[in-house]
């Protein structure tokens, strides 16, 4: 017997379609979820701002990677390697690897 392939309806409200712009994000996780502040830092500025946060379970956080880089292989090969340059001005300004660690040392 083949089964069909379920069909799902998602809703995208007008506040969400215009969506959040994010340069920065932080990363932290305990056992059970993981948990992604997508913010914005300006150049020149030492403060920023959580625009939006996403608490996933581990499971799921590892499925959406899987589906991010499947994407990124379908966009570079479309639009060609995504170049990623490191500036020295830059170096507050991006997406860092957080560690638990780190933030318990905070």
């Amino acid at each position: 017997m083949e089964q069909k392939p379920m069909q799902l309806n998602i809703e995208l409200g007008d506040k969400e379609s215009e969506g959040i712009y994010s340069n920065f994000a932080l990363i932290v996780f305990s056992p059970s979820e993981i948990i992604f502040d997508f913010a914005r830092i300006m150049p020149g500025t030492k403060k920023g701002k959580v625009f939006s946060r996403i608490i996933m379970t581990p499971q799921n956080a590892k499925t959406f990677l899987k589906a991010l880089e499947e994407n990124i292989k379908k966009f570079e090969s479309q639009f060609g390697e995504i170049k990623i340059h490191a500036k020295a001005h830059d170096k507050n300004i991006g997406f860092h690897i957080s560690r638990q660690e780190d933030k318990e040392e905070s």
